[in-house]
């Protein structure tokens, strides 16, 4: 008969606890958080104060590897960032913000209202973590596609695991995160499927460093390039009119 049958249920019961505690790997209160543990983030602006943002390092390198689709008439939402990577492709870069006052805006318009842009006027659309402020997001990707040319791209990005950005939400609202599945069948509802791709990024170690605001400078290489598909933390969308 085992020790643990004779002891008093009190001392079973610690002994049963015990056991579980050191089944786990590590052991139950021997995780340490360190520089994580507090209750406040890092930083409260993504990162950027400390250097590159982590969503920032998977949509640049989104967008680099395809820049070749940045050409002839471009529209970006709130600057020219990414319409610069298409270089003299680019015959005419439009910017796009949904109210006035922003001196680089060359189109006033809000995405989700019909008739808001030209009809078949751009070649390329460059939306970056733009649609979660949209609350009628499908009109906004039917706006978007609409606008398209024949044989015109939209590439987009979205969060899915993201903390709220305040700016925005005290202004015109932060509403959605959206998994890869969500996108998928969001786009397919406008685009042909075929002309969709959909891809996630991310793994556990980045979404914790950009939670708390953790920049790329904080990690390394091999935290941000892991992908596990149970932490999406960027969707990007490549989709074709």
């Amino acid at each position: 008969m085992e020790p643990s049958l004779l002891a008093p249920w009190s001392v079973r019961g610690w002994l049963r606890r015990q056991r579980r505690r050191f089944q786990c790997s590590p052991p139950l209160g021997w995780v340490r958080f360190g520089s994580l543990g507090g209750r406040d983030p890092i930083s409260r602006v993504f990162g950027l104060d400390r250097g590159q943002g982590i969503d920032r390092y998977y949509i640049d390198r989104f967008l680099t590897e395809h820049a070749h689709d940045i050409k002839g008439r471009v529209l970006e939402v709130g600057d020219r960032r990414y319409t610069r990577l298409g270089g003299e492709a680019v015959t005419r870069g439009d910017v796009l913000h949904a109210v006035d006052g922003n001196p680089q805006s060359t189109i006033v318009a809000d995405l989700a209202s019909a008739g808001s842009l030209p009809a078949d006027a751009f070649d390329c659309m460059i939306l970056t973590q733009t649609l979660q402020y949209i609350y009628d997001i499908r009109s906004a990707v039917r706006s978007v596609h609409a606008a398209l040319r024949p044989g015109g791209v939209l590439l987009a990005t979205i969060p899915c695991i993201c903390q709220i950005s305040r700016y925005d939400m005290d202004r015109w609202g932060d509403y959605w995160r959206l998994t890869a599945r969500a996108a998928q069948r969001l786009f397919d509802e406008f685009f042909l499927p075929e002309r969709v791709t959909v891809r996630a990024h991310g793994n556990v170690a980045a979404a914790v460093a950009f939670l708390h605001g953790l920049a790329v400078e904080d990690v390394t290489r091999n935290q941000l390039e892991h992908h596990d598909p149970d932490y999406e933390l960027v969707v990007t969308i490549r989709a074709v009119k």
